[in-house]
């Protein structure tokens, strides 16, 4: 049985929006989908919205007769500063100021590990370190968990900021034996995010139960999140197929990985 009314995605036509769009449809009498990109057609439950985040007006119509938001919308990696602007900031006030005029009770969003990525790798961290951003992406997360922390405060809109650390069908490379995010434990996070009875707002790692770990979640244990898979049984073919990195480089010495190492996206 549905148990809600109607859910937002943004993002839908993503990687993770696209895979939770089909997970999450028996949640939900109706699933409503925005992405700036085509999302295929519509499926019998669902409600299709193409259009720009850092359009207002789109943003104010599709948060209305929502009852939660999954928001993937924006943009996902490193890009211009221009770019980041409009989809991570502009996009993401505009899709809050949409579920605060249209009463909608809770935001669910991916953040990122690239908020806190010049954290050293030897410093296992929780949610209450101070932000560290590693790139302009990195430094649209922290205001998004910012203004998620505000409108909590100001309006009592309820958040989880997921700060999703490599989500992928398995690994892809070395540090993604400890940040790697498995597609069923994505799914289980969301849905304890949608279910769980008060959130405020929460800031959570997403991260798989892997051995090597960067990340504590026992701020956030009333989500409920219990994650099942573990990237160590990757390991093998990772090492087999890189050779050991210098321990100095930030590709390896930083939470950030790659991001932490690059150069500013525009010069």
């Amino acid at each position: 049985m549905a148990r809600f009314n109607r859910l937002l995605i943004t993002g839908a036509a993503g990687n993770l929006g696209g895979h939770l769009r089909k997970e999450l449809a028996p949640l939900a009498t109706h699933l409503r989908l925005s992405d700036i990109n085509d999302m295929g057609e519509a499926a019998p439950n669902e409600e299709i919205f193409q259009g720009d985040v850092a359009d207002a007006d789109l943003m104010m119509g599709i948060t209305k007769d929502v009852d939660m938001v999954i928001h993937l919308g924006g943009q996902a990696n490193e890009h211009t500063w221009e770019t980041v602007l409009n989809a991570n900031i502009i996009g993401f006030y505009n899709m809050y100021e949409g579920c605060r005029k249209n009463g909608v009770k809770r935001v669910l969003w991916g953040s990122s590990n690239h908020a806190i990525g010049f954290y050293p790798r030897e410093q296992v961290i929780d949610a209450s370190v101070y932000p560290r951003p590693d790139t302009n992406y990195g430094v649209t997360k922290v205001f998004g968990e910012g203004l998620a922390q505000y409108y909590w405060d100001k309006y009592g809109l309820e958040t989880v900021s997921i700060r999703i650390g490599s989500c992928f069908p398995k690994p892809l490379d070395r540090r993604m034996l400890t940040t790697w995010l498995s597609y069923p434990d994505l799914t289980h996070l969301v849905e304890r995010c949608l279910i769980a009875p008060r959130v405020a707002h929460t800031v959570i790692y997403g991260v798989s139960d892997n051995d090597a770990k960067l990340w504590d979640n026992h701020m956030a244990a009333h989500i409920g999140f219990r994650p099942k898979d573990n990237a160590e049984v990757f390991r093998a073919e990772m090492e087999a197929a890189s050779p050991e990195p210098d321990p100095n480089d930030a590709f390896v010495a930083l939470h950030g990985g790659k991001f932490a190492s690059a150069p500013h996206y525009e010069d």
